[in-house]
């Protein structure tokens, strides 16, 4: 889950990163009242996941409480980057001395943990690797030993921090290290992090990414979902705790196994060209275990996509077999037809693997209106197009 800044910088000051006063507004109202209780000069921030707002105009100070209104209201309902803006973050400013750059990521690849720091800060860190490699030090930092103020020093050392603030960077690399671990996170980084006229150091922004698959240990990050910024239907798919991701186009897929759907989009968008351009609408895994209940899910999310034409389930029978895969599906129509839901869209099944020949003759024993089955991926893809394609025409 990728965090607001607004969240990141919560997060920073429950673990007494020192930053600058401020809170998250979503009315001009309320940024006037913001700013009234700071006192002095504010900066409003557009709060969007994406980078570039101060360029697009989502970053700007204000004098007054009457400046801070005037602001938001302009950055308010704002796209940056495709992003709509439906809150600002009015926080104290702060003059700048100096920039510089502080994070912790999950290193995949190396089965560990790197640190980065740089005195060349308040820009992308990229353009920074890439035109001052020399500026940015990387430390690999082991997941048992984690960084003490031993492993912070080497940190800051290797980026060549100013003697003057040596010590508070250190300290702050230590406590960001503490977000890492203690909220799960897989990336926790700092841009800015300045240096003020006052002689402290200040986390001015901060990036944050908590690892989903820790939410059963933080209950409080379920405060985290952005439900404005988030499709409704994958707000309904998490509550499923389904693998589903929304996409743009007219068919509804359903697999089990990350690779078999991801080959199951390519084959539909390949397919979908011969009519029109009909693409998949969806990522939906449902996991080795298709049982019943968990095909019912999906199908009730897909079905309910209104941009959903036609259903194109791809299931490779492993643990559980084809016989239960089909049964599922059956199963799970009749579910939602119980629960009244809506059932008109054709379904195109492609089964194989484990009992795969019993899970076809118990779906065509079944006889059911919406359901075809194809033998081949490749088949099926070119057969649930044309049914999406043929429902989209006669709208």
């Amino acid at each position: 889950m990728d965090l607001y800044e607004y969240q990141a910088k919560h997060l920073f000051g429950q673990h007494q990163i020192p930053g600058t006063p401020g809170e998250v507004c979503s009315t001009a109202d309320a940024a006037h009242e913001v700013a009234r209780k700071i006192g002095g000069q504010v900066v409003v921030k557009a709060q969007v996941k994406t980078g570039g707002r101060g360029k697009a105009g989502g970053v700007k100070l204000a004098a007054n409480p009457e400046e801070a209104a005037t602001a938001a209201t302009a950055i308010l309902g704002m796209d940056i980057k495709g992003h709509t803006v439906h809150r600002v973050l009015v926080a104290e400013a702060s003059d700048i001395t100096e920039e510089y750059y502080v994070s912790f990521l999950l290193d995949r690849a190396n089965r560990a943990f790197l640190a980065m720091a740089s005195t060349a800060g308040g820009v992308e860190i990229e353009e920074v690797a890439a035109t001052r490699p020399q500026d940015l030090a990387m430390i690999r930092v082991d997941a048992l030993l984690g960084v003490d103020e031993k492993k912070a020093t080497e940190i800051v050392d290797a980026a060549h921090f100013p003697p003057a603030v040596r010590d508070q960077v250190i300290a702050i690399m230590v406590k960001l290290w503490k977000v890492m671990v203690d909220e799960d996170a897989t990336l926790v980084e700092v841009n800015p992090l300045v240096l003020a006229p006052s002689g402290m150091v200040l986390a001015l922004d901060g990036k944050v990414i908590l690892d989903d698959n820790a939410n059963y240990r933080h209950a409080s990050h379920a405060d985290f979902v952005d439900r404005e910024g988030t499709d409704p239907i994958e707000l309904r798919a998490k509550e499923f705790e389904l693998n589903y991701v929304k996409l743009h186009g007219e068919v509804g897929i359903i697999g089990n196994g990350a690779g078999l759907v991801m080959s199951t989009l390519d084959v539909v968008a390949y397919a979908g060209e011969e009519f029109g351009g009909i693409k998949p609408a969806n990522f939906l895994d449902i996991g080795g275990g298709a049982s019943a209940t968990v095909m019912a899910n999906g199908l009730d999310i897909v079905l309910n996509d209104p941009e959903v034409e036609a259903v194109f389930v791809n299931v490779f029978g492993g643990i559980t077999s084809c016989d239960a895969v089909a049964n599922g599906v059956l199963q799970a129509l009749e579910m939602l037809k119980s629960e009244g839901s809506p059932l008109s869209k054709p379904i195109v099944c492609r089964i194989d693997g484990n009992n795969a020949v019993e899970g076809r003759r118990i779906l065509s024993e079944a006889n059911h209106p919406l359901i075809e089955i194809v033998e081949t991926m490749d088949d099926a893809a070119c057969r649930v197009a044309e049914l999406a394609a043929a429902r989209k025409a006669r709208k």
